[in-house]
């Protein structure tokens, strides 16, 4: 009985962990894998190293590895959590964020649009992300330009774009040859989902998961995006 009991029991517990969609994508120097955390938030590991992008204390990290890189897009509690941060780092973690970061993590390693940095076998560019039309008063918008970035992250000759926050403004639609892109469509804070495929039409990734996205209708996002050749992918950012 103590044996069936403890079969039981374990089986429970493997009945119960989160099954965690993943996204693989080939490169010349090996596989990247995706893994959608929540809201903005994900983890990708590539040749042996693991990157968090974002980390958010809402997601389940139950079970995830530790970091080798964290890239923070600016400083939002959604974005920039500090009471997730010392549970993800490990001796040698390193972060790279914009400026707007430093005061609240203060060894991270600064990126401002236009910039560059390396890790590994990852090229790392940070991309500007900014609101224009979208104010929490007069002149003041949710997000400033130079506040915060996004992120074009090169490895084995595959580029994908990780949004930040932003709205679809022309440093995104400047963007040349993206294979994956994660585009932020919500409001108030980023951009409705029209909006938004809107701008993917203008840098046309081959594929595009909309994130970022809570309470936004994206069968309309999914819908401006038909009869292109991008591929659109909905998935559970909320599991």
């Amino acid at each position: 009985m103590k044996g069936l009991a403890c079969l039981l029991m374990l089986g429970m517990g493997l009945f119960g962990q989160l099954k965690r969609p993943v996204e693989e994508f080939s490169t010349k120097a090996g596989v990247v894998r995706i893994t959608p955390v929540r809201h903005a938030s994900l983890m990708i590991e590539a040749g042996g190293q693991v990157v968090h992008v974002d980390p958010f204390s809402q997601g389940n990290y139950e079970g995830l590895p530790p970091a080798d890189l964290i890239l923070i897009t600016h400083t939002h509690a959604d974005h920039l959590d500090p009471r997730l941060l010392p549970k993800l780092r490990k001796t040698g973690t390193v972060i790279i964020a914009p400026e707007s970061v430093v005061k609240t993590v203060g060894d991270a390693t600064i990126i401002r649009e236009g910039q560059s940095r390396d890790f590994g076998k990852w090229k790392i560019e940070a991309v500007a992300a900014y609101n224009v039309q979208r104010m929490r008063a007069p002149g003041q918008p949710y997000h400033e330009k130079g506040e915060g970035v996004g992120f074009v992250l090169n490895y084995g000759e595959k580029r994908f774009y990780i949004s930040g926050d932003t709205e679809g403004v022309p440093e995104m639609r400047a963007l040349k040859n993206i294979d994956v892109a994660f585009v932020c469509t919500s409001l108030p804070y980023t951009m409705p989902p029209e909006e938004a495929a809107e701008a993917v039409r203008a840098f046309a990734p081959k594929i595009v998961y909309p994130y970022h996205c809570l309470k936004s209708n994206l069968s309309a996002f999914e819908k401006a995006l038909a009869g292109t050749k991008i591929e659109v992918r909905i998935r559970d950012w909320y599991y």
